[in-house]
């Protein structure tokens, strides 16, 4: 049996005299036969090269610059406007969401730029407001008033998500439990 070092994963590929060598290595999927070195050869002028290879990566480093920032990620928030005449510094405004964002036990990310929520209290929803729902099958609706919602708030776009507590999401976990268990009679 011979051996064969893949180029490109570098995984030894043990391959059978009687079928012969493998063509493509089953790791990585590579081709084996056609690996091709580039060799380049650099002109007299080193300088001139080493200039526009400079240059090139400026030129990429600004495209790159480009496309994050165009990203969805980045949409949020570029500017505070001015509050009662005094101007608000962006770079204290994102210091002061980090250590808000450290002290919180959940960060749950913003479902349009993916960037962490802030905590910023909780909204009770009482008979009135809310108005459950009987599934089909059901005899019983799975969340009964009155519910309590974490409310969060995205600090880029200022997108407001709310999600039930702990102790309303275990009563929600018990009904749909308990539901589950008189379909299955």
């Amino acid at each position: 049996m011979e051996t064969t070092i893949c180029p490109w994963c570098q995984t030894e590929i043990v391959w059978d005299e009687e079928i012969g060598p493998e063509e493509e290595c089953p790791h990585c999927h590579n081709e084996l036969k056609g690996y091709r070195t580039l060799n380049v050869t650099l002109s007299d002028n080193e300088e001139e090269l080493d200039k526009e290879l400079e240059q090139e990566s400026y030129s990429s480093e600004g495209s790159w610059m480009e496309e994050e920032e165009s990203s969805p990620r980045n949409q949020g928030l570029t500017s505070l406007p001015s509050l009662g005449g005094q101007d608000t510094d962006l770079l204290a405004y994102e210091s002061a969401i980090g250590k808000i964002l450290e002290t919180q036990d959940q960060m749950p990310e913003c479902p349009h730029c993916r960037g962490y929520m802030i905590f910023t209290g909780q909204n009770s929803v009482g008979v009135g407001g809310y108005q459950p729902v009987i599934p089909a099958g059901l005899k019983h609706s799975l969340l009964e008033a009155p519910i309590r919602m974490n409310v969060y708030v995205c600090p880029s776009c200022f997108h407001v998500s709310s999600f039930l507590t702990d102790e309303d999401r275990i009563r929600f976990a018990g009904q749909v439990q308990k539901a589950g268990q008189i379909n299955e009679d």
